[in-house]
C-alpha cells in the first residue's frame, strides 16, 4: 500500500487547481460510486486529482491507476478492503478498463464496503451496463468532452468568460473580457485548443498517438475485437478524414475497407463513442431516440487539422466546430433546408460572405459567420458558439 500512496503523491504534486473543467461542479460527489468517462486526453485524470487535492482536509483519499504494476499480484478489491480498514473513505481508480475484472470487483466494493466512496475513470467506449456486472444502477456515468473555446481561453490565456446559453449566443451576449479581437485566438483553438495538452511542443505527434491508440487498442479492447479489426478502424478513419463531412454510404465504405455494411455501422458507432468521429442525425424518432445518420464528421477540429495534411477544407472546419461545441448541451439534428437545427432554430454556417438565402423557408433562421468579430440581427459570429460550456 505504501507504494500506492507514494504514486498518488507524485501525481498530485504536478496538478494545479486554478482551473476546473465544465463538468466539475456538475458531478454529485456524494454518490457512493460514479464513473467519469470520455475520449483519451480530455483531462479525466486531472479532474480526479484536483478533487483529491481540494478535499484532503475532509476525506482520506487514495488514487490508483488500474494498470499499476501493484495489481499484477493484488486485486482492486483487496486494496479497497485494506484501505477501508485503515480508515480510508474515498477511492479513485483511474483507467479502470485496464483491469480485467473491473466491473465485478466494483460491484463487490459497492455491496461489501458501504462506507467507501468509489470513483473511476474509463474510456467513453466503456459500457457500464455490460460486462460481468451491471453497474448502471450503482454508478451514474458522467461523460466529459474536450475543451470548449471558453475553457481554452480560461486555461491557456487567463480569460474568464461566462458560460452562455444558446439563446444568449443568438442574442449577441458573447463577450471576452480584455480581448478586443477574438479571431486570432479562435484560429489557434481550432488547430490545437480542444485537448488540454495542446500547448505541448509535440502536440501534433501526441494527438496522432491518441488517434492511433484509440483505434488500435481502445476500441478493439472494449468491443472484444481482434487486432485485424483495429487495422480496419484505421483504414476507415483514413477514409473518413478525406471525405468528412459526408453522407455515408455504408455499402461503399464497407467495400473500401473490406468489411460488411453492418460492420461499418458498428465501427462508426464505436468511433463516435471514442471521440474520433461525430454522426449528425435527422430529427426522426422524437427527443428520446436517435434518428438516421445524415452526415459523418470528424469529432473536432484538432483531429481534422491533424489528419488533413495541410489540405483542410475551411467549410468543413466551420461545421465541425459548430457541431462539436453545440452538441454538448443541446440535441443537434440535420436540417432539411440548411446545415443544422437545434430546438426549432435553423443554423446556416459559413464565412463572412454567407447570405441568408438558404434560410428563407425556416421558421427561425440564424446565419453563423466565421471571420467576423461581432454579430447583428440574425447574424452571429462562429466563435460565440464556443462559449456554451
Amino acid at each position: 500500500m505504501d507504494q500506492l500512496f507514494e504514486y498518488m503523491e507524485r501525481q498530485l504534486a504536478s496538478v494545479t487547481t486554478g482551473f476546473h473543467r465544465y463538468l466539475y461542479p456538475s458531478i454529485n460527489w456524494d454518490n457512493r460510486m460514479l464513473g467519469l468517462v470520455g475520449p483519451r486526453g480530455v483531462g479525466k485524470t486531472t479532474l480526479f486529482l484536483q478533487r483529491i487535492n481540494e478535499t484532503r482536509g475532509a476525506n482520506r483519499s487514495l488514487y490508483v491507476s488500474a494498470d499499476h504494476m501493484y495489481f499484477a499480484d493484488h486485486t482492486l478489491f483487496e486494496v479497497a478492503d485494506r484501505f477501508v480498514k485503515d480508515g480510508g473513505t474515498h477511492l479513485y481508480i483511474d483507467e479502470v478498463h485496464k483491469y480485467p475484472a473491473w466491473s465485478r470487483e466494483l460491484k463487490m466494493m459497492y455491496d461489501s464496503l458501504p462506507d467507501l466512496h468509489v470513483y473511476f475513470t474509463g474510456s467513453s467506449v466503456l459500457d457500464i451496463e455490460k460486462g460481468e456486472a451491471d453497474l448502471s444502477r450503482r454508478a451514474p456515468k458522467y461523460l466529459m468532452q474536450g475543451l470548449s473555446f471558453r475553457e481554452y481561453l480560461a486555461m491557456m490565456h487567463g480569460v474568464d468568460a461566462p458560460i452562455l446559453t444558446l439563446e444568449d449566443a443568438i442574442a449577441h451576449k458573447a463577450q471576452l473580457p480584455g480581448i478586443a479581437h477574438p479571431l486570432p485566438l479562435f484560429q489557434e483553438y481550432l488547430r490545437r485548443g480542444y485537448y488540454p495538452f495542446g500547448s505541448d511542443a509535440d502536440f501534433p505527434i501526441e494527438l496522432g498517438q491518441v488517434i492511433t491508440r484509440t483505434l488500435e487498442v481502445d476500441i478493439p479492447q472494449y468491443a472484444s475485437m481482434n487486432v485485424s479489426t483495429g487495422r480496419k478502424l484505421k483504414r476507415l478513419m483514413a477514409v473518413v478524414s478525406t471525405l468528412a463531412p459526408f453522407k455515408p454510404n455504408m455499402t461503399k465504405l464497407g467495400s473500401q475497407i473490406q468489411s460488411s455494411r453492418n460492420s461499418v455501422e458498428d465501427y462508426l458507432a464505436y468511433m463516435e463513442k471514442a471521440g474520433m468521429v461525430a454522426q449528425l442525425r435527422d430529427g426522426t424518432g422524437g427527443l428520446g431516440s436517435l434518428g438516421k445518420v445524415d452526415k459523418v464528421y470528424l469529432d473536432n477540429t484538432n483531429i481534422l487539422y491533424n489528419l488533413s495534411g495541410g489540405q483542410e477544407d475551411i467549410g468543413s472546419v466551420r461545421e465541425t466546430f459548430f457541431f462539436n461545441q453545440t452538441r454538448v448541451g443541446y440535441r443537434v439534428t440535420s436540417s432539411a433546408i440548411s446545415d443544422f437545427e437545434i430546438d426549432g432554430v435553423t443554423f446556416e454556417v459559413g464565412g463572412k460572405s454567407k447570405t441568408s438565402d438558404q434560410l428563407k423557408g425556416a421558421e427561425r433562421g440564424i446565419v453563423v459567420k466565421d471571420d467576423i468579430e461581432y454579430g447583428h440581427g440574425n447574424v452571429v459570429p462562429l466563435w460565440a458558439f464556443g462559449l456554451l460550456y
